[in-house]
């Protein structure tokens, strides 16, 4: 790890001016490119403190060895240099976009003697017309075959081409009116090429005129009694007004223009585009990038911009551009764009109209694409299996943790402290296993006294599970109690759970033990295993700010890849552990704030709450009822007949509602909320 002090240009010898640099580590390889306005400014915020930078520049800087830049006139040209070197040189801590898939787009091959119509993938050609991409090839294809009856263009291979030239035959579509058989000289390549240029300007959006046209042609062909001919051009203004019914219109006024989207989290961000012609979309692709170095939003854009545009010219850069955020050097990117068009771009945020809701559909189609991404992500069996690999060799483990458990605390400013406890084995979450706590010892905030409280509960549970069984001594049994005996108010409820049959909640042990946070949370965890002589336990725990991986006892963290599936599990782990925190947390704050008389008495369940109120009508009604009255509720004994009195004589009934129209007492005959009921699998 370097010190970034120790290539820190001399002070004076970055210039003042607009430019590019590039960081390069200790092998001479370029690992970032970055643009500036001010190459002394930019240049001088990665050399301050690392406490001050954001983790991901931070690796960036310790791993760099030198900095290099180059001075240019313009934030235009500085924008173009970028985007020249990060593809030249592919650095490791730039953002790059990979497909989330390969999307199909139908080209037009105008550089051929002879177009052709075909569906093409991967890198765009010189010379060939491209319309798309399209979220499915069958969609091409159905298009085409609309489009064949009036523009019948060539869409055989070369080698078929060649082969009914030869034989002077043309194939079955030049039979059946869907090829106009320019390999056997029906038409004369001037012809054939006037047909693909029709073909192109119809998908291009200029629909308009040659539908007009063709009505005209009808009108004709009919006072001229010309029957055939009338009716063969109405099925192909029929064909193409199909073909057109494929992509609705979106936008008015003959829109064209592309609209970007993004939906990100602390690791990865999808970017999708619906590109628009002629108020219609015409086709649409997406982008999945890991976010390695510290980049918002607008950052985003500003990269999915570079990379669709840097290699189009002409109408492939339409006239607007409409994102979600704009970019930082908006004036320079507009300029780039035009250039690249050779008119006027708009880049701007669409604010209201069809615009921002198309934007909006679009942003959801960006949010099913990285929630898609990460599923496929996490479903794959070997990239699983490589992730619990990763996760052994990074911690030393002797196997791969098949089980892991993670523990995360939640309160709101110190009240209704809960935790949680998520299972994962091999990889994928165990919901079923999952358990929430209430914190029982003390009040306030303290999460690492919380921590150990919760880890305790836990396996003080797994050794009661083995001591039934006879795998655990009872001298150790007496020595696991004595450690922890304060707080274990639940453990007389577990046995009696377990006595009476119900599935035994925490009979497995894990591998490995994950904590939200660094290091006291876990010395804390690792100190309550060591209270109850569990020592076949592994523990780390995950800090957020910097994703490090602490260990007991380690000064140190251990820093996992970026690009590593062990980290992306680790991470997805200790996410979904802070989730289920959050959500007990805010319902349990939400049904107290809600919490009605009968929910302090002992034993008095949700089921019971709605019998005693469905069958007194209201709270009032059973307030006013008598011990004996309460026993005929079904389920309903004489000690708790008892409980429910005294709890709702010594709650203080709310005031008379008054109607304040007619100054009438309006009698009180709702239903009391239900309360905060048992939820299945917590931890009360």
């Amino acid at each position: 790890m370097a010190d970034p002090s120790s290539y820190r240009p001399e002070p004076g010898q970055i210039p003042d001016s607009p430019g590019v640099y590039k960081f390069r580590d200790e092998h001479r390889r370029v690992i970032y490119v970055g643009k500036a306005k001010s190459l002394r400014q930019r240049l001088a915020s990665y050399f301050q403190d690392l406490a001050g930078l954001h983790p991901r520049t931070a690796t960036m800087v310790t791993t760099a060895a030198s900095v290099e830049w180059t001075v240019v006139s313009t934030e235009v040209e500085a924008l173009q240099l970028e985007y020249s070197w990060i593809k030249e040189f592919d650095p490791r801590f730039n953002v790059k976009y990979r497909d989330d898939k390969s999307y199909p787009s139908l080209a037009v091959t105008m550089n051929e003697d002879y177009p052709r119509v075909q569906v093409m993938r991967g890198p765009k050609k010189k010379g060939v017309r491209y319309f798309g991409p399209y979220g499915h090839a069958w969609a091409i294809r159905e298009t085409v075959d609309l489009m064949l009856r009036v523009f019948p263009v060539r869409t055989c291979s070369a080698g078929v081409f060649k082969r009914s030239a030869q034989i002077g035959r043309p194939c079955l579509l030049g039979y059946i009116g869907k090829c106009s058989a320019p390999c056997v000289g029906r038409v004369t390549p001037e012809e054939h090429r006037e047909l693909a240029e029709d073909f192109c300007d119809f998908m291009a959006g200029r629909t308009g005129t040659y539908l007009s046209r063709l009505e005209q042609q009808m009108t004709e062909a009919a006072e001229e009694m010309e029957y055939e001919k009338a009716a063969r051009l109405r099925d192909d203004i029929g064909a193409l007004r199909r073909a057109m019914e494929k992509n609705a219109v979106v936008l008015a006024d003959a829109t064209d223009a592309d609209l970007f989207a993004v939906a990100e989290d602390e690791l990865e961000a999808a970017v999708q585009i619906f590109h628009v012609r002629g108020g219609r979309v015409r086709g649409q692709r997406g982008w999945v990038t890991d976010k390695v170095e510290a980049v918002d939003t607008a950052g985003l854009v500003e990269h999915a911009l570079q990379q669709l545009y840097g290699e189009e010219k002409g109408e492939a850069v339409p006239k607007e551009v409409l994102v979600p955020v704009l970019p930082e050097d908006t004036p320079a990117l507009s300029q780039w764009l035009a250039e690249r068009r050779g008119s006027n771009v708009s880049l701007r945020v669409p604010q209201r109209g069809d615009k921002k809701a198309l934007m909006e559909t679009v942003h959801r189609n960006a949010q099913q694409s990285l929630a898609l991404h990460k599923t496929k992500r996490a479903a794959d069996l070997t990239t699983r299996s490589r992730a619990l690999e990763e996760i052994a060799e990074a911690l030393e483990l002797d196997g791969a943790p098949l089980r892991i458990e993670c523990f995360d605390i939640s309160h709101l400013q110190g009240d209704d402290v809960v935790a949680s406890m998520v299972v994962f084995e091999d990889g994928l979450a165990r919901k079923g296993e999952y358990r929430r706590f209430q914190i029982k010892t003390f009040e306030g905030q303290d999460d690492v006294r919380s921590m150990h409280e919760v880890v305790s509960r836990r396996f003080r549970r797994y050794l009661q599970e083995k001591l039934k069984t006879g795998e655990w001594s009872p001298e150790a049994a007496g020595a696991a109690a004595a450690a922890g005996a304060a707080g274990d108010a639940d453990g007389g409820h577990a046995q009696a759970a377990e006595d009476e049959g119900r599935p035994k909640r925490f009979a497995y042990p894990p591998q490995l033990v994950v904590v939200d946070g660094g290091q006291p949370q876990v010395a804390a965890a690792k100190r309550a295993l060591e209270e109850l002589g569990i020592d076949d336990v592994a523990v780390c725990g995950l800090a957020k700010r910097l994703e490090e991986v602490w260990l007991p006892g380690e000064d140190d963290p251990v820093v996992l890849p970026r690009s590593s599936e062990g980290l992306y599990l680790l991470q997805r782990v200790r996410d979904e552990a802070h989730r289920f925190a959050i959500q007990y947390q805010r319902n349990k704050r939400g049904k107290r704030l809600k919490a009605g008389p009968l929910d302090e008495v002992p034993g008095l369940g949700e089921s019971r709450r709605l019998a005693l109120v469905k069958h007194f009508g209201s709270v009032k009604k059973l307030r006013q009822a008598t011990i004996d009255q309460i026993c005929e509720v079904p389920g309903i004994g004489r000690k708790t007949a008892e409980a429910v009195v005294v709890a709702l004589a010594q709650a203080v009934p709310a005031g008379p509602a008054v109607n304040t129209a007619t100054g009438e007492i309006i009698e009180d005959e709702t239903p009391a909320p239900a309360g905060a009921a048992s939820e299945r699998g917590s931890e009360q």
